[in-house]
């Protein structure tokens, strides 16, 4: 009976077997013995080349990733310049009174004061007074290529310096993000898809590649509508060439005057259908003077139903459409008049004034 109660309790832990043994003899205590002396095994040949890479990488690009912190929360951010700018997503410091940056690398908090925001591709710059940061390398992320390996860096859950790896899981994607609080939410084209982990605080930091060039600013994470939370292994970053077009903007005039983004010329709103609460059509409220909707003949009360074949039953895809084109294109817009007419114009597309 003692013998079969060893046996049950050999194989009730056999999660331990490796650790302790579960031998009647005493060669269990000289097997332990051995293993706890073996040597780790070491990377070798290439495998040994990617783990060193990523080690240079790291310390070469962490003390340009910051933490930042604000009155309503937290997030990350990249130094772009030895003048004390750094770049972070407009939602991090959306509404807040106070910002603080702390470098991700260790170093004392120091107050940083708002330069501008453009709210369209998520992207804000702050200014450290005083301190020393060391400005990040930015590189050209149409040089990216699907499958090449990248760095996430940034400050997830409040986890200062953290950094995770993946890949460039896809190119050219648009990502609209929801409003909150302060923060109208965006339309970001061109959005670089990626494996590596994004979590709550890591918006606004680097995505690295394994040359040490930031080739974008994580932005937002995919979520999972039947989880009920984040979709695991999909994330997206604003990429560098946009970062670079808009921050100097920022820094210069703390505003954007060339967006480089396509617009109707009108102010819309998505129109609820009373009956079964879905969203049903993008209404025109207001329309600028000698803009392109203006000179096509579109007036507020019209409804606008499509863009070049696309339909646009809301104002979040009527901007998904409208930012995969470029100012000075000619598009169909179908358009319903408030008599219930409806009729197709051509808009040539102006350019989203800045804020």
């Amino acid at each position: 009976m003692k013998r079969n109660a060893r046996a049950r309790i050999c194989a009730a832990s056999a999660a331990l077997l490796l650790v302790a043994g579960c031998s009647g003899g005493g060669g269990g205590d000289e097997d332990g013995a051995r293993g706890a002396n073996r040597t780790p095994v070491e990377a070798t040949g290439a495998a040994a080349q990617v783990q060193e890479q990523f080690e240079r990488v790291v310390d070469a690009v962490l003390p340009s990733v910051v933490k930042i912190e604000t009155d309503r929360g937290e997030g990350s951010g990249v130094v772009f310049d030895d003048q004390g700018h750094v770049v972070t997503n407009a939602h991090v410091i959306a509404g807040a009174r106070q910002i603080r940056v702390t470098s991700a690398s260790g170093g004392s908090e120091q107050r940083a004061d708002l330069v501008g925001a453009f709210a369209p591709d998520d992207l804000a710059v702050v200014k450290v007074n005083g301190g020393s940061l060391k400005p990040a390398v930015w590189g050209d992320s149409s040089k990216l290529q699907v499958g090449q390996m990248v760095l996430a860096m940034g400050n997830p859950l409040g986890l200062a310096g953290s950094v995770t790896n993946g890949i460039v899981s896809a190119l050219h994607r648009t990502v609209s993000t929801q409003g909150e609080g302060a923060f109208p939410g965006s339309t970001i084209a061109d959005a670089i898809q990626t494996s590596a982990p994004i979590n709550p605080g890591n918006s606004g930091g680097a995505l690295v590649t394994l040359n040490g060039e930031v080739i974008g600013v994580p932005t937002a994470a995919a979520t999972d509508p039947a989880a009920g939370g984040a979709a695991p292994g999909i994330g997206f970053a604003t990429p560098s060439d946009t970062v670079k077009r808009i921050v100097p903007q920022l820094i210069r005039t703390g505003r954007v005057s060339n967006s480089g983004r396509a617009a109707l010329g009108v102010v819309v709103r998505t129109l609820v259908d009373p009956q079964s609460g879905q969203r049903s059509a993008v209404a025109v409220v207001e329309v600028m003077e000698d803009g392109g909707a203006a000179k096509a003949g579109i007036e507020p009360g019209d409804l606008i139903l499509s863009v070049n074949g696309t339909r646009t039953p809301t104002q979040t895809e009527l901007t998904t459409v409208l930012a995969n084109l470029d100012p000075g294109n000619t598009v169909a817009v179908e358009i319903q008049k408030p008599n219930g007419d409806r009729r197709e114009v051509k808009v040539t597309l102006g350019e989203l004034p800045g804020e």
